[in-house]
């Protein structure tokens, strides 16, 4: 018999799919719901509106609650606890009457560099241009009318919570890529919103920063509770009860670590899908590098994030021809069926792509100076142009601003790894994506049995840590003990995979001088 009251849902707002999951009393996931979704790009701004995240919700949630009455002939009533993670970063702004000032600005915008360059000064701390505290200093700097009458900014998650709960809360994972956060208080860097608010005091908006930021929660505390307006927004057949837990709202980056136990100090891991990041639990504080970002666990410890707005979509993209020209000659392939075969016909083109450079760009990319992206594929004299290579280094590409950020970590800072695991769609065909990530940080690296699918899951703990962790329990202790009895396959890429993904980074770089030289950029 299945006790719901004893089980807690998690839910995560990715890029491509909103997705949730049950886990019961044990951690063990037994249901799921999904909803699969697409940024728009209007306007020279990649959004999601409001209407759509709505919807997309909803039916996620229905999904699940279809997913629980078909297994068990049960239905959604009380459960132990919820909690609901998004992706990091962006600007979500409202008035005091609730009402969105502006369309959703998303991580994946890059059209914050002035305020990027500006803020990293006067911090003396990087500042990416996806932050939220970026967005909103370059609205100021374009002299944006909205911004005298922002009452709250938020991000994605705490948007979700909001609605849920009434409450303007954040946990402080997700907190950490709004606004740089301070370890040791586990809130906000009181210096560095009191250097804002000087910086901005000639303005007269109204307002202080810490007045529009949601409030900082760390894990294992109560986020709020379910009210009436939120439970109908969640499920409005009226069947979830009000007063639910509700965990305080997580970044996928913060999801990404719990569920591939990655929070401990010399852990890390990397995800890959959409967008891609790795992220190191750091054991001391490191130089500033505009190519690394400093965020922190779901329960405050600093961690050293690279991140990369763009991933596998040119992968998909690639896939989708493929799989046209499949359905042209009369093969009735499955595209599941077509990406095993095309990562498989990787293994046996060059370690280096044999002189074959793809630059996979959809979107800017931050880390390399690059505000607007276009994907483009060339090949040097010589080169070897078959199929094999040139999946290689689709792989290859997909890691490849990921390993130069990684690069400067492991030379400039000397951060030390004890175990890095990964995560993410990229990694849905076993042991081909976690090679050639081995290859590109020169060790191991382990992948678990819920790799593809960690973000809703690792949410899902978070909320069960809240309602379920012993007295004086870590998160850290907590995750660990989930994780015992997990499954697990390490690889460690040969020295001449490591040495051919060196060669390719270098010819990779000059197909970067390239995109910076059309005009487009």
């Amino acid at each position: 018999m299945l006790d719901l009251s004893k089980c807690v849902i998690g839910i995560e707002l990715g890029s491509t799919r909103i997705k949730a999951v049950l886990i019961d009393e044990n951690s063990s996931q037994i249901a799921s719901g999904n909803f699969d979704w697409k940024n728009n790009y209007i306007d020279g701004i990649w959004t999601y509106s409001l209407s759509n995240i709505k919807e997309g919700l909803q039916t996620c949630y229905a999904s699940l609650a279809q997913d629980i009455f078909d297994k068990y002939s049960l239905q959604i009533s009380k459960v132990a606890a919820i909690g609901v993670s998004a992706m990091m970063h962006g600007y979500l702004v409202f008035d005091k009457n609730g009402e969105q000032l502006v369309p959703f600005r998303t991580w994946r915008n890059t059209i914050t560099e002035e305020a990027s360059g500006i803020l990293s000064g006067l911090f003396d701390f990087n500042i990416p241009q996806r932050w939220s505290i970026a967005h909103l200093y370059q609205s100021i700097l374009n002299n944006e009318e909205h911004v005298s009458k922002i009452a709250f900014m938020t991000t994605l998650s705490g948007y979700i919570h909001y609605l849920l709960t009434g409450e303007k809360v954040i946990g402080i994972g997700d907190a950490s890529g709004m606004f740089p956060i301070d370890s040791q208080k586990l809130d906000y860097d009181e210096e560095k919103l009191n250097r804002f608010d000087n910086c901005i005091g000639s303005r007269h908006y109204g307002w202080s920063l810490r007045e529009i930021l949601p409030k900082v929660v760390v894990a294992g505390k109560l986020g709020g509770k379910l009210t009436k307006e939120g439970s109908l927004y969640l499920d409005p057949t009226g069947k979830l009860s009000l007063g639910i837990p509700v965990a305080p709202p997580e970044g996928d980056a913060g999801t990404g670590m719990v569920a591939t136990n990655s929070i401990k100090k010399t852990t890390g891991n990397v995800s890959v899908g959409t967008s891609s990041f790795a992220m190191f639990v750091c054991e001391k504080e490191l130089n500033r590098h505009r190519e690394v970002s400093m965020v922190t666990t779901p329960a405050g410890l600093p961690v050293a994030m690279i991140h990369c707005a763009n991933g596998t979509s040119c992968i998909d993209d690639w896939v989708n021809l493929f799989m046209e020209f499949s359905r042209l000659i009369g093969n009735n392939i499955s595209k599941k069926e077509l990406y095993q075969a095309l990562f498989e016909i990787s293994q046996k083109g060059s370690y280096d792509g044999g002189g074959l450079v793809t630059l996979g760009f959809i979107a800017g990319e931050d880390i390399l100076k690059l505000n607007k992206g276009f994907p483009f594929f060339f090949q040097f004299e010589n080169s070897t142009f078959n199929l094999a290579n040139f999946m290689k280094v689709q792989l290859l590409s997909c890691l490849s601003t990921l390993k130069i950020g990684m690069d400067i970590l492991r030379n400039n800072e000397a951060v030390r790894v004890s175990d890095l695991r990964c995560h993410g769609g990229f990694f849905k065909v076993p042991k081909i994506g976690q090679r050639i990530l081995s290859s590109a940080v020169k060790a191991p690296v382990t992948i678990l049995e819920n790799a593809a699918e960690g973000g809703p899951f690792g949410m899902a703990l978070l909320a069960s840590f809240m309602v379920n962790k012993k007295q004086g329990q870590s998160l850290e202790d907590f995750i660990s003990d989930v994780f015992l009895s997990f499954e697990s396959k390490t690889i460690m890429a040969s020295d001449a995979e490591c040495d051919g993904f060196d060669k390719y980074i270098t010819n990779f770089k000059k197909g970067i001088v390239i995109e910076k030289q059309v005009n487009f950029c």
